[in-house]
């Protein structure tokens, strides 16, 4: 006869098998609660951008871009209502910038940080995303190599190497041989003159004069008249503003440089539609330049965008490449609470975004999982009269551009 001796469970362990079930249930309803709690209330997006002041061009775009996304998609993802709060930097106050993003941080509890005109304000404000881990996404400000300066800065805007050194080595392919070059004196204008000349040159090409003028209140009349004696092929340009763009033009076609054969090339929007085409008309026909974006791009994202665009921005001027940047951000925002079904921390919205692809009005966009920098096309534009209109009109595409 064969006895089984059935062993005594040891005093406590039930109750603590229990209390450990208990815990875990306890944890996993509180978990839901949350979720269910964070998917009822809105998510908020904070926008730190100059809405006022001489940058204001590039602010009132971002609120655009941002009015359009919603106009065309709705105001609510994956259960969560979305608001939108501006605070006004003016551009360059960073102390102001550092102000809203601490306020946005702490006394709004905005789920994205995102604008940012110029670099000055993304700089100032990367450290705080960095100890709130707080995703930023800037949407204009264009230095190399910014994002480096915090884990959870993305750009959706482009560099300035994206532009200036693809350029260059157009240029010099394309039958351009001697460039002079004219550049606002400071950081982003010298980094455009230096790889704009850089990429020129190893294509073959000769920079045979350079100057600089003041970042505020630029003469450029003599500056043109010794870019004129030069006699080079072509003057490349670059300053922050189109105002800029609209005394320099004025002053390369009244002192006859076109007519001496001598070709405008520019960066950004140095030809916008609006204001520069209409304040100049055809005294900037023959304009090239190099932007990420075009209003005559003839793809079906583009067709939709500024059918949208119209809709809901009646009387506004039309798009440029910093509303399709606040777009495209709204459209990664969306994307990225869709694939965490509302429930957005900042690490989990990080590695959403790394890496994520979208075909954009301006062609399709990526995000560098490395550099969290966005590869795109870079378009060479001609200014050219189409059916009886000034455009920029696309005349060469550079493909799949890295941002550095």
């Amino acid at each position: 006869m064969q006895l089984t001796l059935k062993t005594k469970p040891k005093r406590g362990t039930f109750g603590a098998v229990l209390a450990a079930m208990l815990a875990a249930g306890l944890h996993l309803a509180a978990g839901q609660a949350q979720a269910q709690a964070q998917a009822q209330e809105p998510l908020r997006i904070g926008v730190i951008a100059a809405l006022t002041g001489p940058f204001a061009n590039t602010g009132k775009p971002f609120e655009d871009g941002i009015k359009t996304y919603l106009q065309q998609y709705g105001d609510q993802v994956a259960g969560r209502k979305i608001e939108i709060i501006y605070r006004d930097d003016g551009g360059t106050n960073v102390d102001q910038s550092k102000r809203a993003a601490q306020e946005l941080i702490t006394r709004d509890k905005v789920s994205f940080l995102i604008g940012f005109s110029l670099t000055p304000s993304a700089m100032a404000v990367a450290p705080i995303a960095t100890q709130a881990k707080m995703p930023m996404i800037v949407m204009n400000a264009v230095t190399n190599g910014i994002t480096a300066k915090s884990p959870y800065m993305v750009r959706t805007s482009m560099t300035m190497h994206q532009m200036t050194g693809p350029f260059g080595t157009w240029s010099a392919k394309n039958k351009i041989g001697k460039v002079y070059t004219l550049v606002s004196d400071y950081s982003t204008g010298l980094d455009a003159e230096a790889n704009f000349s850089k990429e020129f040159s190893a294509g073959g090409g000769k920079i045979v004069g350079s100057a600089r003028v003041p970042l505020a209140n630029p003469d450029y009349s003599p500056f043109i008249q010794r870019i004129k004696d030069e006699k080079p092929d072509a003057l490349f340009f670059f300053a922050p503003g189109v105002e800029d763009g609209i005394g320099l033009l004025k002053a390369f076609s009244d002192k006859g440089l076109g007519k001496a054969g001598i070709k405008f090339l520019g960066v950004g929007d140095m030809t916008s539609e609006t204001p520069t085409l209409e304040a100049l008309g055809e005294r900037t026909l023959g304009a090239v330049t190099v932007l990420n974006y075009a209003p005559t791009l003839d793809n079906e994202a583009n067709k939709s965008f500024l059918k949208a665009y119209a809709a809901a921005n009646p009387g506004r001027p039309p798009a440029t490449f910093v509303t399709v940047a606040a777009y495209d951000t709204m459209g990664m925002i969306y994307e990225t609470v869709r694939k965490l079904n509302g429930a957005v921390s900042g690490d989990k919205a990080m590695q959403v975004l790394a890496g994520m692809k979208r075909d954009s009005p301006r062609g399709p966009i990526s995000i560098d999982p490395a550099t969290r920098d966005i590869v795109q096309n870079m378009y060479i534009r001609e200014v050219k009269k189409v059916n009886g209109k000034l455009v920029n009109e696309p005349i060469g595409v550079l493909r799949d551009v890295r941002p550095n």
